[in-house]
């Protein structure tokens, strides 16, 4: 998937693949230092590059997985990941995890990697997507329910940041 931005970037959403796993490791531990709303901080997730490319191969080799990367000019900016359930009666739902670089904040890259998400779920059997997102996330709130994700509870103090504990709500989208 290819898009423009009003600035000439190109942004090209595709799959990760094993060789991008040392610029994913570094980004990664970028975007930890950027926001508290990830489940990790600026100490990364604590994957080595030989991790990382390990859970790129194993999202490859399931037909329930998809590991997609934004990039522009080359660099990857933005990154989403969806697992589903490894057993026979829960294949048909999983959770995804998303983040960009704070840089390119505003310019629609979340939305336009939740809507190849949700393009790829429609076509490869996925009936349910999850996530969770801290309740004072407004921005990510918006972004999902504008795409038909509903709130289904409230996750207490989900996150433990700094001696603060944060609430998360557990939301989903349907897909029949």
């Amino acid at each position: 998937m290819r898009d423009i931005f009003r600035n000439d970037e190109e942004i090209i959403i595709r799959k990760a693949s094993e060789l991008d796993a040392k610029e994913l490791t570094e980004y990664l531990n970028i975007i930890g230092g950027e926001s508290d709303f990830l489940t990790f901080g600026v100490e990364g997730p604590g994957s080595s590059i030989k991790e990382e490319e390990q859970f790129i191969l194993n999202n490859l080799n399931k037909e329930n997985a998809l590991f997609i990367v934004a990039e522009v000019n080359g660099k990857i900016v933005g990154s989403l990941n969806f697992s589903g359930g490894s057993r026979r009666r829960i294949q048909h739902v999983g959770e995804f995890g998303i983040s960009v670089l704070k840089e390119y904040w505003g310019k629609k890259i979340g939305e336009k990697l939740l809507n190849y998400l949700i393009k790829w779920a429609e076509q490869n059997g996925i009936r349910k997507i999850n996530l969770r997102v801290r309740t004072d996330n407004e921005r990510a709130i918006k972004l999902y329910k504008k795409h038909g994700f509903f709130e289904e509870g409230i996750l207490k103090r989900d996150f433990l940041i700094d001696g603060k504990f944060y609430d998360s709500y557990a939301m989903g989208l349907e897909i029949d």
